[in-house]
């Protein structure tokens, strides 16, 4: 509504009342007067200085005129014979402000980030030469329309925002300014558009100019629309059109708006954009149409397609530019273009032409001379995110920074900016250098950072650090900039640099107005004759600096604009040769420290100019080597200082000897040092001076923690160019091999350096890993290749066959062979599938010489059987066999080439997938052509791929992306695509890349150069690429029927609404295999039913000759057209009909269990993916009667927002049912009781209800104990489980009943990829098929029980079912989705008003389908992610995504839009209303009405929905991450909890519902505690919760208020607890140490380390008087660690005084069920006996401990079946819970030794907790919790039965 005033249009000058000058400002000469030809007052702006005479809107420019319109209409005319300017500011929607401007002035196009400049060219018979200049003397008034949001888009890559200010500057007058979202026509009334009833919008009656009766619009007035929606590209100006009107709207084509185009030059060459005027002698044209945008300028591409004049050789291709024909842009007002020289690289960007969304192409729009191609698109946009960066520096080891609060270092690598968070290692980039950066500087606020790059002439960039944007780009007038500085409050930037002739320049920036959309305002030059090493900007002052090199340190200040120095005496010292420099920090200090090469340290007072006090560091050398003291005084050589970096007490410096030392502040001795590889470059001390950071020459970049005395690698680089990679699946490793001379390995999931082999006297040039074993090959400029063992990093053989340097290196992916080659031609192979590999071959003048080092030099098939590389000569490739070496195919390359003036040559090579065979070929003429392996035949070809030949390129596994590779460009691009594969291009790396690669996992790629920059591919390879072919690699196959089959007719076109793109061709494969049976076999093994009734079980029988599905072809229909038809009819639309096979059903599952590779799971949020689990079930337990168990199931607290449809709800019958992990919650909604229905093992995934809800299906995945899913039948009214069916393998996705009930329809996951039918009153299987590919959803049609569908990847399938007696026969129809829907994968279904079918896509689209005639007639956009959820009743469809969004649709007018067919229009469906909730939606359920219904979302939350009242009530509340703590009030009226998710929540203890939460994002809440009632005030009750980052927080639980926050630690907390009194609050975390700290102060006091090394893992505190025990105190508390130690303290804390009592420790356990995880150790205080302690996890053995404090020994000990993870101790009776892994529950009488075990968690039970009162226990199991009523208080051993170990076993 903001915008809603704005509406249709906005006259400016009228709203902000221009003439009288409040809201606006006019300059110089600008005067009313009234204008002859539009009769009116206009504003003469005139004068000789365009920038003294100006109106602008608003007054100042800290307003806004905050319009928001698309469109704005300048009205003005140009004065005859003068120049005019007119600037606009715009904000984007990030913030950012552009000035746009269009001049007369101008001669070319010219554009930074923040300012774009056109050239306005008036014509007025003028020649070529003489466009650009003053107006003609007959200039008309103009309506000059500029698209804004198109500009941003194009040019910049913006979205924009609003309109900030306008200034229309001198010589023009002007009428107005109009801003408006709606393109008017300006030459058509509002009469004359009714009348001829056009599809224009009419300019509005003050927009018009006054016309004279009889004559055009075009004979007076001039229109320009800027960007053109039809440009041409030729070098042709477009002239601008004065056609009639009438001549306008023939063929006029609806404007649609382009998606963003992420790329920087997005125009043909030589020619920039400019707004052309025509004078009134130009001739007459047509006026253009309103077309799309010319997105194919911004691509170069020569077309496959044949022209319509037949064939064309090369050399008539078109290179320059792409051009818009049509009949009706003659005479386009407008023309637009870029020259390719001016375009700035900048990472992650895009050159595919684009075509949006839906939009269905009717006629050859773009044209590249005469040849027509299609535009395709290119999805996701961008493809490729970079994930990490693999080095540091390139132009210098320099620059390293802390950020403000010390959690991340900023560092360059190459033209990359990398942030670095020390303690997690992720990285965020800052991209769009590019070259090399040579300085880096961060203000002292941390919110800007200054960067500058190497090449000249230098650039700068200021950037947004929290952010990652770019503020400001500009040039400096200096040659490079070698250092920068920011002032510390981020106003001032100082740069020293050198001019071109080598002379030092000093510069000084304003930057105060960069964050407020203003540029760096340069406010001081100046050169100056001596040497700069270091400048610096004094913190206490930002006019004064200081700088030091050789031969003396400098003062500086800056004044009255103005940059002046003085030199500071330094006397003897004045021939020093000075590398660093640093201010003291202290604020009473007026200390300049000062280092240099000799090892001298100067402090100078810089007030005073003088020299304090010189020291100079002097190594001291012992017998034994190196000392760790340093003597700062003496002669002799010293120690080379290279950096410097203070704080308040100490001073790091870093030495060419290799050495970080941190010295205080009076050098007496070295506190700590740390030895490095190489010379240390660089140091810096973090903020809080216990971090110091180093980087040396030799790329290594790391940190020395001070207080632990650690030194850490943050990344480690090579120093020279990256020549080859290779990379190894198993393992996930990366090699490489560079011109350092060094070999290194990475772990590509961590991105640390594994190993580095150095090779001093030769340079590496090749590298490959062995398939299968820990072995890599590398091969050496000197010809030698070396094999080397990972596991003892030694070379394992070393072979010299080669006279020249290795120039290729390629083993088999079986592991058989390796092969190399060299630059003298000769080729060896070698048999390496032992540990040693020998030679077998070596062949001489096969491979081309004298070739360059490729990672395409050689190249094996994925089957192993060929060998493919460049030779015997450059213009030939030679495929062999990998075993014999004999040649199989020879290919002359150079005959490719035939218009060329040269031969083409092959430069790099690549196999594709075996199937179908192809080989790629790179050559020079700029080409990759595509050869058949087998034949050689040319395939198809990829011209102009680059500018330049490409060494390197890759196919993805899928074939669905090619990489390719050439200078400093990545280019990725759509292979399937045949005419015009789209492309995209990313650009990062400063020098050229050398080589590209995918990862083993096919869903990152490498790129290595300068640096190793690992990608992310958000399209991850997988299926079927969207939009390919029926041919194309990962297309589904179809199947042809036979010769008696019919074959289904195809429709005319029109008829099935989105026209069809190609008839569909069956092919030999089948993709579904259908089973069809009336039950299960005797004795088979694939599907059981079992029942759980009462009395023994019955297996169930069938008849014999059941049947299972054919292996015969059967059709699937790929595309319809059919008419409203009969159904089951073969031949008819259903296609084939597929007939039982007479075969048993054990044969069907064992083709199920043949599939070695099942799909990958789809990328999308519907598809239901189990929590990952490291418990497994317990398989055994010891489990009493019913009638005698002590713990009942009480409540459940929490909702599965994992599930997927996992909620259901009957209004009629109030039935209300949810799951919660393995467990069916049954609740009643008015009273809040619970029912509990146990028995699935595993977490349950979806459910289903009858239609008559008296039955109800759950489904679960398999398990440890069960191979297959489990579904269960429930019998409502009783709630006992009927049958348990089991079919599926691994989980099942959706479950169905028919409208009937007879039927039930379960679907497969995508590991599973099956759909089963059931019978529901016998439990049989009936029939199933096997899915081509993951399906997401499955629904009955509700008016016949025998239609069902399914949605997926790329399709709709519908199931008719059809039965005769026994015999059951499915048939299947498969519909694709149109590419006009926009949607690859459609992820929900619902069935609506008959014959109409929704479907909801994963880009947040909803297509309706007509299911009589098999179409989809209608798609409309719903929302901005995936749609997981729909349903519909009547006239209302809702649907639910994962953006968080319920919406409900009005769609009562669909059924008659299906009768209108290919003329059906979204715009008759509208919204109602939209909820926003607070996760991704998964589950939904609604009345009849859609007025009221439940929704659950993955939060955890079931959510009551009321369309009427706009309301969202929570219903079920429950944490979505792992439950940490479950803590009580001392009342026992309330418990809190606190989770993963960072919150911590209240509940009431009666009620069970959320009272309060309190948030903390991004943080991990690990431990929580409730304080005690303290000082007598029982009202102020507290909460205390640990976190992730080291940070406590104090939360009041009656003001509901965060009381206190502060950090006792650095790293996390693991346990927490309060004293006794309240007053004290002991934490622990995961390095072992225990803080004392009192939350009235916040203050810590007091800080243990007697665990360091281990994280604490619990501490409990107790009021107890210690006098008994030996010790002073009333407080007796205990910390226990993970290595099985525990201390016990006493402790009087107001005095102070704390005492260690007792120490227990024992060796950890080794055990196989613990392989990565070993048990906790846990401890806790007899509630009945204050000085008894209870231990588990302390031994060898899994038992439970009674420790006595009084005796110092083990009193009793109590066996368990596994061990302990959690621990409680009843308040109340002598019981004792304890909870395992095994995800069992166990109740322990302390008395008499009876046990009782109990199920129900689906995951190991990390909590049981007993309640103050004693009669609830509380166990979690991740996010679950179960509430448990304990029966009695006294327990016997009668009333609990024997368990299955000895009670007590007697120390």
């Amino acid at each position: 509504m903001a915008k809603a005033w704005q509406h249709p249009f906005l006259n400016v000058f009228r709203h902000f009342k221009v003439g009288e000058w409040k809201r606006s400002t006019k300059e110089g000469d600008v005067t009313p007067v009234t204008d002859k030809t539009l009769k009116c007052t206009v504003y003469r702006i005139r004068g000789s200085v365009s920038a003294g005479n100006y109106i602008q809107l608003p007054q100042t420019a800290t307003q806004s005129l905050g319009l928001t319109g698309r469109y704005l209409y300048v009205l003005f005319r140009p004065l005859p014979s003068k120049h005019f300017v007119i600037h606009l500011d715009v904000a984007t929607e990030d913030s950012q402000v552009i000035r746009v401007s269009f001049s007369s002035l101008f001669r070319e196009f010219k554009s930074t980030a923040t300012w774009l400049q056109f050239p306005f060219i008036c014509e007025a018979g003028t020649s070529r030469k003489d466009l650009a200049g003053v107006a003609p003397s007959g200039a008309r008034w103009t309506c000059l329309q500029l698209d804004l949001q198109d500009i941003l888009l194009v040019y910049l890559n913006r979205r924009y925002g609003h309109l900030k200010s306008v200034r229309l500057c001198a010589s023009l007058l002007v009428k107005s300014l109009y801003t408006s979202d709606l393109c008017f026509d300006p030459a058509v009334t509002v009469a004359e558009a009714r009348r001829a009833k056009l599809p224009v919008t009419p300019v509005p009656r003050e927009m018009a100019f006054p016309v004279p009766k009889g004559d055009s619009w075009h004979e007076h007035y001039v229109h320009i629309r800027f960007p053109s929606v039809g440009s041409r590209a030729s070098s042709e100006p477009a002239q601008k059109s004065r056609s009639p009107p009438e001549a306008v709207f023939r063929g006029h084509v609806r404007e649609l708006v382009p998606p963003p185009v992420a790329f920087s030059n997005p125009f043909p060459d030589g020619v920039s954009p400019a707004v052309r005027m025509f004078g009134p002698t130009a001739s007459r044209q047509a006026r253009p149409v309103p077309r799309p945008l010319p997105e194919v300028s911004l691509f170069r591409e020569h077309s496959e397609v044949p022209s319509m004049n037949g064939p064309r050789d090369r050399s008539q291709e078109p290179s320059a530019r792409a051009e818009v024909t049509d009949k009706h842009t003659a005479g386009n007002g407008v023309h637009t273009a870029v020259p390719e020289s001016a375009m700035v690289p900048v990472a992650l960007e895009d050159v595919a032409p684009r075509q949006p969304p839906g939009r269905k192409q009717s006629r050859p729009e773009m044209t590249l001379g005469e040849t027509v191609f299609e535009q395709r698109s290119f999805l996701p946009d961008p493809i490729l995110k970079l994930k990490g960066v693999i080095g540091f520096g390139g132009h210098s080891t320099k620059w390293a920074l802390w950020t403000k609060d010390g959690a991340a270092v900023v560092y360059p690598c190459h033209a990359v900016i990398v942030v670095l968070h020390v303690d997690t290692r992720e990285q965020r980039f800052f991209l769009g250098h590019t070259d090399k950066v040579s300085a880096l500087a961060l203000d002292g606020s941390g919110s800007l950072l200054a960067s500058a790059q190497a090449r000249p002439p230098s650039m700068l960039r200021l950037w947004d650090f929290q952010t990652g944007g770019c503020l400001s780009l500009f040039r400096s007038p200096v040659h490079a900039l070698c250092s920068l500085s920011f002032s510390s409050n981020g106003v001032l930037l100082c740069g020293v640099g050198k001019d071109p002739h080598g002379r030092t320049v000093v510069l000084a920036w304003g930057t105060e107005q960069v964050g407020r959309g203003g540029e760096a305002v340069l406010l001081a030059k100046t050169h100056t004759g001596v040497d700069i090493q270091a400048f610096k900007v004094a913190f206490f002052d930002e006019t004064r600096m200081a700088s030091c090199g050789q031969g003396g340190v400098r003062l500086w200040r800056l004044r009255g604009g103005e940059l002046r120095s003085c030199p500071v005496d330094l006397g003897e010292h004045r021939v020093l040769e000075l590398t660093d420099l640093a201010f003291g920090q202290a604020q009473d200090s007026h200390t300049l420290y000062v280092c240099g090469r000799s090892g001298h340290i100067l402090e100078i007072d810089h007030r005073r100019r003088a020299v304090r006090r010189a020291r100079r560091l002097l190594p001291t050398q012992t017998p034994g080597g190196h000392s760790s003291q340093k003597q700062p005084f003496g002669t002799g050589p010293g120690i080379s200082i290279s950096s410097l970096s203070v704080s308040q007490t100490t001073c790091a410096v870093g030495s060419d000897d290799g050495y970080v030392r941190l010295w205080p502040l009076d050098f007496s001795s070295v506190l700590l040092e740390a030895e490095h590889e190489g010379p240390v470059s660089w140091v810096c001390v973090s903020p809080d001076g216990l971090r110091v950071l180093s980087a040396t020459l030799s790329g290594h970049l790391g940190f020395l923690d001070v207080p632990s005395r650690e030194y850490n690698t943050l990344a480690r680089s090579h120093t020279a160019p990256v020549l080859a990679l290779a990379t190894e699946c198993s393992r996930g490793q990366l090699a490489t091999v560079s011109q350092d001379h060094t070999v290194r390995v990475w772990d590509l999931a961590t991105l640390q350096q594994l190993y580095d082999l150095r090779s001093p006297e030769e340079t590496p040039r090749a590298i490959a890993f062995h398939p299968t074993q820990p072995v890599l090959f590398c091969g050496f400029a000197s010809g030698a290749v070396c094999s080397f063992s990972l596991e003892n990093a030694g070379v394992l053989v070393r072979h010299r066959r080669h006279q020249g340097a290795v120039t290729g290196l390629a083993a088999s992916p079986d592991g058989s062979f390796l092969f190399s080659s060299c630059s003298r031609g000769t080729l060896a192979q070698y048999h390496c599938s032992t540990t040693r590999c020998h030679v077998l071959r070596v062949t001489a003048n096969v491979v081309c010489r004298d070739a360059r080092p490729t990672p395409n030099a050689l190249v094996v098939s994925g089957d192993s059987r060929l060998l493919a590389f460049v030779g015997p000569s450059e213009y030939v490739v030679t495929i062999v066999s990998t075993a014999s070496l004999e040649e199989l195919l020879r290919v002359d390359v150079s005959a490719l080439e035939l218009a060329g003036s040269r031969l083409d040559s092959a430069v790099a090579i690549c196999f594709g997938p075996v199937p179908p065979g192809h080989l790629l070929v790179s050559t020079s003429s700029h080409t990759v052509v595509v050869l058949d392996a087998a034949s050689g035949r040319v395939v198809r070809e990829l011209s102009g791929v680059h500018s330049v030949a490409c060494p390197s390129l890759a196919l993805s596994r899928d074939a669905r992306f090619l990489l390719t590779a050439t200078d400093r460009v990545i280019r990725v691009w759509d292979y399937p695509a045949k005419a015009s594969p789209g492309c995209q291009v990313y650009i990062g790396h400063s020098e050229p890349v050398r080589a590209v690669a995918f990862a083993p996992g096919q869903r990152q790629l490498l790129s290595v150069a300068d640096a190793i920059f690992l990608w992310d591919v958000l399209g991850a390879p997988g299926g079927s690429p969207s939009g390919s072919a029926g041919d194309s690699p990962g297309a589904p196959p179809t199947c042809e029927a036979s010769p008696g089959a019919r074959q289904p007719e195809d429709t005319e076109a029109g008829t099935g609404g989105l026209p069809r793109q190609q008839v569909p061709v069956p092919s030999q494969a089948s993709p579904l295999q259908l089973g069809a049976r009336a039950g299960p076999l005797k004795g088979a093994d694939g599907a059981f039913s079992t029942s759980d009734e009462e009395g023994p079980s019955q297996e169930s029988h069938s008849p014999e000759g059941l049947h299972q599905a054919s292996s015969l072809p059967m059709l699937v229909k790929e595309a319809s057209g059919a008419g409203d038809g009969a159904r089951g009819a073969p031949g008819g639309p259903w296609g084939f009909s597929m007939r039982p096979h007479p075969c048993g059903w054990a044969t069907a599952r064992s083709t199920t269990k043949a599939q070695a590779h099942p799909p990958a799971r789809p990328d999308c949020y519907r598809h239901f993916t189990a929590r990952y689990k490291a418990s497994s079930l317990v398989k055994s337990a010891s489990v009493p009667s019913a009638r005698v168990e002590r713990l009942l199931l009480k409540a459940v607290v929490g909702y599965n927002g994992n599930g997927r449809a996992n909620v259901v709800w009957k209004p009629d019958t109030g039935f209300f049912a949810y799951t919660c992990g393995c467990l069916v919650v049954v609740e009643d909604l008015h009273s809040g009781a619970q029912r509990h229905w146990l028995g699935h093992p595993e977490e349950i995934s979806t459910l289903a209800l009858s239609h008559d809800a008296q039955i109800l299906a759950s489904a679960s995945g398999c398990s440890s104990t069960a191979s297959c899913c489990q579904i269960r039948i429930w019998d409502v009214p009783g709630g006992s489980c009927r049958h348990l069916l089991s079919y599926h393998d691994t989980a099942v996705q959706a479950l169905a009943f028919s409208p009937d009930d007879a039927l039930l329809v379960t679907l497969g996951d995508y590991g599973d990829c099956t759909l089963a039918l059931w019978s529901v009153a016998t439990c049989e299987l009936l029939s199933s098929a096997r899915l081509p590919e993951p399906a997401h959803g499955v629904a009955f049609n509700p008016r016949d029980a025998r239609e069902l569908a399914c949605v997926g990847q790329g399709a709709v399938t519908s199931w008719l079912l059809q039965q005769r007696g026994a015999e059951v026969t499915l048939q299947v129809h498969r519909e694709p989705i149109p590419e006009e829907v926009g949607a690859g994968e459609l992820t929900s279904l619902c069935y609506g008003a008959a014959p109409l079918l929704y479907c909801g896509s994963n880009t947040g689209r909803v297509c309706v389908w007509d299911t009589r005639a098999g179409r989809c007639f209608l798609a409309w956009e719903a929302d901005d992610g995936e749609i997981g959820v729909l349903l519909c009743s009547g006239a209302r469809l809702v649907s639910g995504s994962n953006t968080r969004r319920l919406r409900l649709w009005a769609v009562g007018a669909v059924p008659e839009l299906r009768r209108k067919g290919a003329r059906a229009r979204s715009s008759s469906v509208f919204m109602e209303h939209e909820l926003t909730l607070d996760g991704a939606i998964v589950s939904a359920v609604f009345h009849d009405s859609m007025d009221m219904g439940v929704v659950g979302t993955t939060a955890g939350t079931l959510w009551y929905v009321s369309w009427a009242d706009g309301t969202s009530t929570r219903l079920i509340s429950g944490h979505r991450s792992k439950v940490n703590e479950v803590v009580f009030s001392p009342s026992a009226s309330h418990w809190a909890t606190c989770s993963d998710d960072g919150s911590v929540r209240v509940w009431s203890l009666a009620s069970m519902e959320l009272l309060i939460q309190f948030q903390v994002l991004n943080q991990s809440c690990l431990c929580l505690a409730w304080s005690p009632p303290s000082c007598g005030r029982p009202e102020e009750q507290q909460v205390a919760a640990g976190y992730s980052d080291g940070t406590l927080r104090v939360f009041s639980v009656s003001q509901i208020a965060m009381e206190l926050k502060m950090r006792p630690h650095r790293a996390a907390l693991t346990a927490i607890a309060f004293s006794a009194d309240g007053q004290t609050i002991l934490s622990g975390d995961k390095d072992g140490l225990v803080a004392v700290s009192r939350p009235r102060t916040g203050m810590t006091f007091h800080v243990l380390s007697d665990h360091r090394g281990a994280p604490i893992s619990a501490i409990q505190s107790t009021d107890k008087e210690c006098g008994d025990l030996g010790a002073e105190g009333a407080d007796l508390w205990l910390a226990a660690s993970s290595d099985q130690r525990i201390s016990i303290w006493a402790s009087d804390w107001p005095r102070g005084h704390c005492e260690l009592l007792d120490w227990l420790s024992s060796p950890s356990p080794t055990l196989t069920e613990f392989p990565g995880r070993p048990p906790p150790c846990l401890a806790a205080f007899c509630p009945w006996d204050g000085a008894l302690l209870a231990c588990a996890g302390l031994g060898m053995h899994p038992e439970v401990v009674f420790y006595s404090l009084h005796r110092k020994q083990v009193v009793e000990r109590i066996p368990l079946p596994f061990f302990a993870v959690s621990l409680s101790l009843s308040p109340g009776a002598h019981l004792m819970a304890v909870g395992f892994a095994e995800r069992m529950l166990r109740l322990v009488d302390c008395e008499s030794g009876a046990v009782q075990d109990f199920a129900g968690h689906d995951d190991l039970v990390q909590l049981c907790r007993f309640a103050p009162s004693a009669r609830l226990l509380f166990s979690v199991a991740h996010s679950e919790i179960l509430v448990w009523e304990v029966s009695g208080h006294r327990a016997t051993e009668e009333s609990l039965g024997s368990g299955s170990w000895p009670a007590w076993r007697r120390s």
